[in-house]
């Protein structure tokens, strides 16, 4: 691995593993490890982790496509996304459109999919967990761009 690299590590709240399995299923997306407050060799501070959560995801990953992402409950039951989006970029207008309809179930498309002047396709939408996300197709730049 050669670094330095940049992954998101998204928090969700104590929805975490409902999380995963979506995206297992909108993204065929690999689980590769989950740790929950329970299995930590050393527990939390005390007053750390709400109460009731030690069935919560402290730590897990998931990858997609050779993209890693890292998630968790968290330590706190509230929270949200601002600020950034997830930029998914595929090959095809087959594929952004179906990884489009995936993750916006249950979710809220702020910009449907269409043609714009940097991609013959492209949309925006917030999932069901809040989570921005930016679909299209790559388009490679002409030469000397």
């Amino acid at each position: 691995m050669n670094l330095p690299i940049i992954q998101p590590y998204l928090f969700f709240n104590g929805r975490c593993e409902e999380a995963i399995n979506f995206y297992q299923t909108a993204l065929d997306a690999k689980v590769d490890m989950v740790m929950k407050f329970s299995d930590s060799p050393e527990p939390p501070p005390p007053g750390m982790i709400p109460e009731g959560w030690e069935d919560k995801v402290m730590h897990a990953s998931f990858t997609f496509e050779g993209n890693i992402v890292m998630a968790s409950d968290g330590c706190e039951a509230q929270g949200g996304y601002a600020g950034f989006s997830l930029s998914l970029s595929v090959a095809s207008a087959e594929e952004a459109k179906r990884y489009f309809d995936a993750l916006s179930e249950g979710g809220e498309v702020t910009m449907p999919l269409g043609e714009t002047f940097w991609s013959p396709i492209f949309g925006m939408l917030k999932d069901k967990f809040g989570v921005a996300w930016m679909v299209g197709v790559h388009v490679e730049p002409p030469a000397g761009c």
